[in-house]
């Protein structure tokens, strides 16, 4: 007896060995329920989110910094996971519904993805814009209109709603923390800087948003999914025009739930550009190698410059077969924690569920207005058989001359003032 039972106790790990890499394989967070803890906004930003990455086939990133997969891509007519919306016209979306595509309303194409498949003609121009402009500032804007989040600052710049958690806090949703002090919980947004204003760092950042230096043109941010799921040490962020897709990036945690430096910041400037190149930036040669980096001009949407950024994720100019090492994507220049503040400091109360849009429909939308009480409502329309709502008797004869546009023409009119002419005719008939 005593040797079955050191048979069984001695087969427990062999059994739980392969249930545990189930678990851990087998297992996705965004279809795990929310943990203990997590609020109701915070819950319908992670849900939105997490729909978009399995509407998008679920490409992520390693936390190693490696594509490990990578399915359809913002221009594409393929269609996304639910067999019928194309992948240009959910971008397309994204714009629209976000309110971000008015303020695009300069650069080409945009008008058209109002339309998108109004012709032929519009589709290619929309499709053009989408490929041409960074739409993942868009993308957030639209996952935060959908929870809903109050007060969130819909924009097409990342950096629009940066600032203003760090500058009006009591305006914002969000409060400003450095990247590697505060710990990333679902629903806060995670930052970085890219293309040229990468390598200024966390002091850079806030020197700009101070009004010290200048205020960085291009970042980029996602969103929080995950964080440590099973005491994994990962956490999981989702972010649109990544690889010009909906992708899910996995990035490693210390014991205590922040983001490790080591291996993800971008000041390591050795690893990310070249000898003389910025990363994402071709290689300079003779004069245009001695002319500062600072001196470069900023560029701006509908720009053939802002056409070579239109993607949120560059390969570093450093990167090749013999320098492997400098290939992360999940290496980049980390400047912001957007914290999200607790529920009960949030205006608006608490998310619908399904969504609801970003202006609630006033109670008794629909219905038939009711009259104010000191200038009454406007007539039905002429012909209208259906009496003016009152509480009014049609008997009672009013105090005073009765106002032109207060009778119905359906209904018998109340006796006239002594002295009246008996033959007035409402205005409106």
């Amino acid at each position: 007896m005593r040797r079955l039972h050191a048979l069984a106790l001695l087969a427990l790990p062999a059994l739980a060995a392969p249930a545990a890499h189930a678990a851990q394989g087998g297992v996705e967070v965004c279809d795990l329920p929310p943990r203990f803890g997590v609020e109701a906004t915070a819950k319908a930003i992670v849900r939105i989110a997490c729909d978009e990455h399995r509407l998008w086939t679920r490409p992520f990133i390693e936390t190693d910094g490696r594509v490990a997969w990578l399915g359809v891509t913002e221009a594409e007519r393929v269609a996304l996971a639910d067999d019928y919306t194309p992948a240009w016209q959910r971008v397309a979306k994204y714009w629209r519904e976000s309110g971000t595509l008015s303020s695009m309303g300069s650069a080409a194409g945009a008008a058209s993805c109002l339309y998108p498949g109004a012709t032929r003609e519009a589709a290619s121009d929309c499709r053009a814009f989408i490929v041409d402009n960074p739409w993942s500032a868009a993308f957030v804007s639209w996952v935060m209109m959908r929870a809903p989040l109050p007060e969130f600052l819909r924009s097409p710049r990342h950096m629009d709603y940066i600032a203003r958690a760090w500058r009006n806090p009591e305006l914002s949703p969000y409060l400003y923390m450095d990247p590697f002090a505060g710990q990333p919980a679902p629903g806060d947004l995670l930052c970085f800087l890219r293309a040229d204003d990468q390598g200024r760092g966390t002091a850079g950042l806030q020197s700009g948003l101070s009004g010290s230096a200048p205020l960085p043109a291009y970042s980029h941010c996602d969103i929080v999914v995950a964080a440590n799921v099973g005491g994994d040490r990962t956490l999981y962020l989702v972010g649109g025009n990544v690889l010009n897709t909906v992708m899910m990036r996995k990035l490693p945690l210390d014991a205590s739930g922040r983001l490790l430096p080591g291996p993800l910041q971008a000041a390591a400037e050795d690893a990310l550009r070249g000898d003389r190149g910025v990363a994402g930036r071709p290689v300079a040669t003779g004069a245009r190698a001695a002319a500062p980096a600072a001196a470069a001009p900023v560029a701006t949407a509908g720009t053939s410059a802002a056409s070579a950024l239109a993607s949120d994720e560059v390969v570093p100019a450093a990167c090749r077969p013999g320098n492997p090492s400098a290939c992360s994507f999940n290496r980049r220049d980390w400047v912001a924690l957007l914290k999200l503040k607790p529920q009960a400091q949030l205006r608006g109360g608490f998310p619908v569920t399904p969504p609801a849009p970003f202006r609630p429909t006033p109670a008794g939308a629909g219905t038939p207005p009711m009259p104010a009480p000191a200038q009454g409502v406007a007539t039905p329309p002429a012909g209208s058989s259906t009496p003016a709502p009152a509480p009014r008797p049609a008997t009672t004869p009013p105090a005073s001359p009765p106002r032109p546009a207060m009778p119905s023409p359906a209904q018998e009119p109340a006796p006239p003032p002594a002295g009246a002419s008996p033959a007035t005719t409402p205005t409106g008939d």
